[in-house]
């Protein structure tokens, strides 16, 4: 079997309950880039490193962790400078090389680690649909730490960072200066079960039956993508030899 490299989202992603196996092998075939997609907005990237700069430099002056953060146990220290590029294992099993950046990973005074991950987002029953996402993100990331000398974890959290919309005319002074105007966030923290040994084998056995599928199966019932495909298909098929 030829490696394939996918980062630890594009795992998740099998497990949401709307999953189409279809567009995954779609997706998988032309190197998760597909017609008409948007790319993802790059404001994003940068709410979450002013996040943990915010939660690291106050890590520096106070030796522990902002009052915001929910209680995670005695921690030693933050591991710096994480990147995919060095975050990655590839399971023998499967020839998949499994990589991504944890927000954060601290150290706890036990020796073991507890990997953070930050999502600007509120929490919404939306959020709760993305939930299987992101638990197994966070375990993939666990997976992947046990393997590179990060052992063990010991616990995965997951943190909404909420922008705070709901200001008052009187006090609408707080939030600005003389040159710019800024957002408060509210931090929503959930524990997400640690599970990697089990889960994370069953998702690199999906993932690869599907992409060894010569033919696409078929996709989910009710995928709005499966439809819209169809559609292109159609209105092309009388244009093509």
């Amino acid at each position: 079997m030829n490696d394939i490299v996918i980062p630890s989202r594009a795992l998740g992603e099998v497990m949401l309950p709307d999953f189409c196996p279809r567009c995954y092998w779609l997706k998988l075939h032309c190197d998760r880039k597909l017609p008409f997609e948007s790319p993802f907005p790059g404001i994003f990237n940068s709410i979450d490193a002013y996040g943990k700069k915010v939660v690291h430099y106050y890590f520096e002056n106070h030796q522990s962790l902002p009052p915001w953060f929910p209680d995670i146990g005695q921690v030693k220290a933050y591991v710096a400078k994480l990147h995919h590029s060095s975050f990655r294992y590839r399971d023998q099993a499967y020839s998949i090389v499994v990589s991504g950046t944890p927000d954060d990973m601290f150290q706890m005074e036990d020796g073991s680690y507890h990997i953070v991950d930050y999502k600007t987002a509120k929490a919404t029953s939306k959020q709760d649909q993305l939930f299987p996402m992101y638990d197994a993100q966070l375990n993939i990331y666990a997976y992947i730490a046990n393997r590179i000398g990060f052992s063990p974890v010991s616990a995965i959290t997951l943190i909404y960072t909420e922008p705070i919309t709901d200001i008052k005319q009187p006090n609408v002074e707080e939030y600005m200066g003389q040159e710019e105007f800024w957002m408060n966030f509210k931090a929503t923290p959930f524990s997400v079960q640690l599970r990697p040994d089990e889960l994370v084998p069953e998702i690199l056995k999906k993932v690869r039956t599907i992409v060894n599928m010569i033919e696409p199966p078929e996709g989910h019932p009710d995928c709005k993508d499966c439809e819209r495909f169809e559609r292109v298909f159609k209105l092309m098929a009388p244009h093509t030899s």
